[in-house]
């Protein structure tokens, strides 16, 4: 099948180049254009570089950096991981550790961590082959909610929790409010639940090393209504349907700042 150009009229089973790449499972949507525009996309022998160009994943050749990415599988797979601690959420080896991917060989497909959780992190990590899906998550626009469960050394008291709730600027940029409520105390160490709408690098700890306090753990326990729940650590489950609508279509709120959950 010819190349369709954005200004031809292509066939019912056509779809944007950009989009065949992400559903293949390489990449989001989002960098599958960057590939497109540098010129390290091929259609049937010929560089593509424009946007909008139409393929039929069935039946075109689609290569990126001198590699032919797979067919889209006719059933796409996303799994929650309860990520143990020591684990890197990377997808390929060179990164010196084990890798995420290493718990989920038993899934048919080769998924991709959606986010990131850090080596010294455990908990609630998604994973999956399909990158609209995976777009979706992770792209600051669609506000998922995420909420974890960190416990803290040091002094926390009032003045602190105030300072954690209130905007803070990391690598010159001021991040979003963050829920932050005390949960429980035992000796030197606090129990703390942030919710957080945004995720930079290494947030929480970076927020509460700003205040005095030293992360202990850290364990992210739920997306939105998505919950860890009793997924025993290291083990991991199949979305549901239902799950993985709820993630495609987040519900908005209209108050920017993330309600203080209940304990």
């Amino acid at each position: 099948m010819p190349i369709m150009h954005p200004d031809e009229e292509a066939p019912s089973d056509a779809i944007r180049l950009q989009l065949a790449i992400a559903r293949s499972g390489l990449c989001s949507r989002r960098h599958a254009e960057e590939l497109i525009r540098a010129g390290r996309v091929e259609v049937n022998g010929r560089i593509v570089a424009e946007m909008g160009a139409k393929v039929n994943p069935a039946s075109d050749v689609i290569v990126v950096d001198g590699r032919q990415i797979r067919k889209a599988p006719s059933k796409r797979h996303t799994v929650m991981l309860n990520k143990p601690v020591g684990y890197l959420c990377a997808a390929s080896d060179g990164h010196g550790g084990r890798l995420v991917t290493e718990l989920v060989r038993e899934v048919p497909a080769r998924l991709v961590p959606v986010g990131r959780l850090d080596r010294d992190s455990a908990g609630l990590l998604l994973m999956s082959d399909d990158g609209d899906l995976i777009a979706k998550i992770t792209h600051p626009r669609y506000g998922h909610r995420k909420e974890y469960l960190v416990e803290v050394s040091g002094s926390c008291g009032a003045e602190e929790l105030r300072r954690l709730r209130e905007p803070m600027e990391i690598d010159g940029y001021t991040i979003r409010p963050v829920g932050v409520r005390l949960v429980g105390r035992a000796g030197q160490l606090s129990l703390l639940r942030f919710v957080l709408g945004e995720g930079r690098n290494r947030q929480i700890r970076r927020m509460c090393a700003m205040v005095g306090l030293g992360v202990v753990s850290l364990t992210r326990v739920a997306i939105d209504g998505l919950r860890l729940g009793d997924l025993p650590v290291g083990g991991w489950r199949e979305l549901t349907d239902k799950e993985i609508e709820a993630l495609r279509n987040p519900r908005k709120s209209a108050d920017p700042a993330p309600r203080q959950p209940k304990p």
